[in-house]
């Protein structure tokens, strides 16, 4: 794929030698550009972080990792990264090398890529070879039914690589298990339309928030700016003096209630819905009496019921509070207590003013 108007490609340049560099050190260069794992987050692809939380981290004011929850996985990974590149190898007969070096872009020099491995091809060109693990359950990411693909987050990684270092191909090999036909791999041809969109998106971050010093907005799905918040605020501080929003919050907090009210109407209409169906699984259960199975049939369709006894280990909170009562250090051992923060809206009608119903 031809990198300029005289079809010849752009060699990237070498920000640093990544061999002897310290975690520390490592870091320290990867926040002066956008690395690969940096993109989903300014694409608003990233299961994990915010591109608030990419922001913090490229300022240094606040790490940003991905999946910071799980460290262990992460540090499996890391362990694992030579073994997985070597069954890659194995399983495609491609021979692989590492470059360690940090790379920069020439045409657009906030981009960055520290690549895990080059694959060469039987036909001489070089490829990009990302590592990934996983586990079991997490396989399922890599399929679309019965099509295999990349995930999203993982693609704009190896689209941000292949921008980077002018290369029109990237493999990906992840390890679910613990043998060596346990692996996916997948691989990705240079699109340049998304590569045109993911460039201009990373370099208005890097130019419009991260030179200027402007936080990005919050616009990523709810509950990942809930669990970065969590990780910035922790539980709170009840000390604290009520804090004085302003008018842009006040008019999301109407509509907020507004949604709430609507949420309330549908919900008495869903318990309705299940008060009928329950009535009609009774009808159902008298004709089955004891047993856990049943069946009948119409004209053109026949009706499987089931109805077997699910058992699972539980205690109570009059259990639980007894075995603290009796025991206190096998509940100390055992029971964990979690932290979270509960939201929640009323409203107050001012002094002096008027409410007219609707």
């Amino acid at each position: 794929m031809p990198a300029d108007s005289a079809g010849t490609r752009q060699e990237p340049e070498v920000l640093v030698d990544t061999a002897g560099l310290s975690e520390a050190e490592w870091l320290a260069w990867r926040r002066k550009g956008i690395g690969g794992s940096d993109a989903a987050a300014i694409l608003g692809i990233s299961p994990w972080r915010t591109a608030r939380d990419l922001y913090d981290d490229k300022l240094g004011i606040a790490s940003a990792q991905d999946d910071t929850g799980n460290w262990v996985a992460l540090e499996m990974g890391h362990l694992l990264e030579d073994l997985v590149a070597r069954i890659f190898s194995q399983k495609t007969g491609y021979p692989i090398f590492q470059i360690k070096k940090m790379f920069r872009s020439p045409r657009h020099p906030c981009m960055l890529a520290d690549v895990d491995y080059f694959v060469t091809l039987p036909d001489g060109s070089t490829a990009i070879l990302e590592i990934k693990t996983t586990n079991y359950n997490a396989r399922s990411h890599w399929w679309d039914g019965d099509a295999p693909i990349v995930p999203p987050y993982y693609e704009s990684q190896g689209r941000h690589y292949m921008a980077v270092m002018d290369l029109d191909r990237v493999f990906f090999c992840c390890l679910y298990g613990n043998n060596e036909d346990e692996v996916e791999i997948r691989d990705l041809h240079r699109d340049l339309a998304y590569e045109q969109e993911m460039i201009f998106l990373e370099e208005s971050f890097w130019n419009d928030h991260i030179l200027t010093h402007v936080p990005p907005p919050y616009t990523e799905d709810g509950e990942l700016v809930l669990a970065s918040l969590q990780r910035r605020f922790g539980a709170g501080d009840e000390t604290l003096p009520q804090q004085q929003l302003g008018s842009a919050e006040t008019t999301v907090l109407n509509k907020y209630l507004q949604y709430q009210e609507q949420k309330k109407a549908l919900t008495m209409r869903v318990k309705e819905i299940d008060r009928v169906m329950k009535r009609m699984q009774g009808q159902i259960v008298a004709g089955m009496g004891a047993c856990w199975t049943a069946g009948c049939q119409d004209a053109e369709m026949q009706y499987l019921v089931s109805y077997p006894a699910v058992r699972r280990p539980m205690i109570g909170k009059d259990a639980l509070e007894r075995l603290h009562r009796d025991h206190p250090e096998i509940y100390e051992e055992y029971v964990t207590v979690s932290e979270s923060r509960r939201f929640s809206v009323k409203q107050i009608p001012l002094p002096n003013t008027q409410h007219t119903a609707a």
